[in-house]
């Protein structure tokens, strides 16, 4: 007997989402509809499904054995089974469809088509559906079919080469971010694509591309080429120009500080202890102290100096809620951040065996709270009830579906 869902509140009560995504960029958006109020139904092909099931960390043994990376992006959906390479799976689909405001892919552009099930196809059936279709490279334009992963977006977006240290080669950002900024690019396009659809009964298509969505994360890399001519490259821990405004070393590790301006300079050298430098006539201007050179000749040694006998503890205490200084954190004191669990930003979900924290959502609403405490399906867990409910389908029909591998 498959587990009930957790009620479904919020905003957007009342959405049905269908998600035909794998790995992360896909399967993120969907859950943030989902942690939002949407009824999710996550598709996968029965005998090949979303192969991070099979990630690690683990939770659990046996039959009790579960991914807690498969959980973290798929939590409060339902689960069921669909064979697109089936005539009978695809026909499914469509019904599904026909019931469903939202579709979210994150195949090959063209795959789709090939099934027999593309957006064209699949208008026909719901004029009103939204299609997200999350890809490396988008819809159109020369590169369309490459194929694309995180690291693609990170290259072809141009923020690997920004990353790194002047003097070293480029390095990856240490996180997905090419999933995760085309997820959140997908996830707005699909609300604005169901405001217009709410409004004149019409959906459309949400193209959007991990390169585009890297592209537009590179701050005023853009600008600077196109005005300047300058070529942005690795800058470390620095910006590339304000100054002081990066990672410092300290007793125990390291503390962002960023007291760039004048008022913040102020309020540092009085606070550690260095009043006189505010009359330096070299230093004594935001302007003069983003000077390069001035910069790593005055203002710098002054900061190390500063900060090198505290811990990040006692810096934080120091700066208080005036000056911008705080720790620069491992995911170990993250998750323990007193702070982090006042904003409910670390959540528990409860799995046959054992339990899964994982990060909560961002998005705090006044009055209709996200929900982030249900748990990720198990393979097809609610083949019977998505069925039945939706398409009126009962238990030999199924039987007779899942023995042809339609579902």
């Amino acid at each position: 007997m498959s587990a009930t869902p957790a009620p479904r509140r919020g905003p957007l009560d009342g959405l049905l989402v269908l998600d035909i995504t794998r790995v992360v960029a896909g399967p993120y958006c969907s859950m943030i509809l989902a942690d939002l109020g949407a009824r999710v139904i996550k598709i996968e092909h029965p005998s090949d499904p979303d192969y991070v099931r099979d990630f690690p960390p683990f939770v659990g043994t046996g039959d009790d054995r579960f991914s807690a990376f498969f959980a973290q992006y798929n939590r409060r959906k339902e689960g069921i089974t669909l064979n697109l390479k089936h005539e009978t799976g695809r026909d499914l689909l469509k019904q599904l469809v026909a019931r469903a405001d939202v579709l979210v892919e994150n195949f090959r552009p063209g795959t789709m088509e090939r099934f027999g099930v593309g957006y064209e196809t699949l208008r026909a059936e719901n004029p009103r559906l939204v299609y997200a279709a999350i890809s490396g490279f988008g819809q159109t334009g020369p590169n369309a079919l490459k194929p694309g992963f995180d690291n693609s977006g990170q290259a072809t977006g141009g923020l690997w080469s920004m990353n790194g240290y002047p003097d070293r080669p480029p390095v990856r950002v240490g996180t997905i971010v090419g999933d995760v900024s085309a997820t959140l690019f997908a996830t707005i396009g699909v609300l604005a694509a169901v405001r217009e659809a709410e409004r004149t009964g019409l959906g459309q298509m949400v193209d959007v591309s991990q390169q585009d969505s890297v592209l537009a994360l590179t701050e005023n890399a853009v600008v600077k080429y196109t005005v300047d001519g300058d070529i942005a490259g690795p800058l470390g821990n620095a910006h590339p120009f304000v100054r002081p405004y990066g990672q410092f070393p300290c007793k125990d590790g390291h503390v962002f500080f960023g007291g760039y301006n004048d008022k913040l300079w102020a309020l540092s050298c009085r606070t550690f202890g260095a009043p006189h430098l505010l009359e330096d006539p070299e230093i004594d201007t935001m302007a003069k102290r983003f000077v390069p050179e001035v910069y790593t000749r005055r203002i710098e040694p002054v900061i190390e100096d500063w900060f090198r006998e505290y811990t990040k503890a006692e810096l934080e205490a120091m700066a208080g809620d005036d000056i911008p200084l705080c720790a620069v954190k491992n995911i170990r004191e993250v998750v323990e951040d007193p702070h982090i669990a006042a904003r409910d930003m670390i959540v528990d979900v409860e799995y046959p065996g054992g339990r899964v924290d994982m990060f909560g959502t961002p998005i705090k609403l006044s009055r209709t709270h996200a929900q982030t405490r249900g748990r990720a399906p198990r393979l097809g867990e609610h083949n019977a009830e998505v069925y039945a409910e939706l398409l009126g389908l009962d238990a030999d029909a199924l039987r007779a579906m899942t023995s042809m591998g339609a579902i």
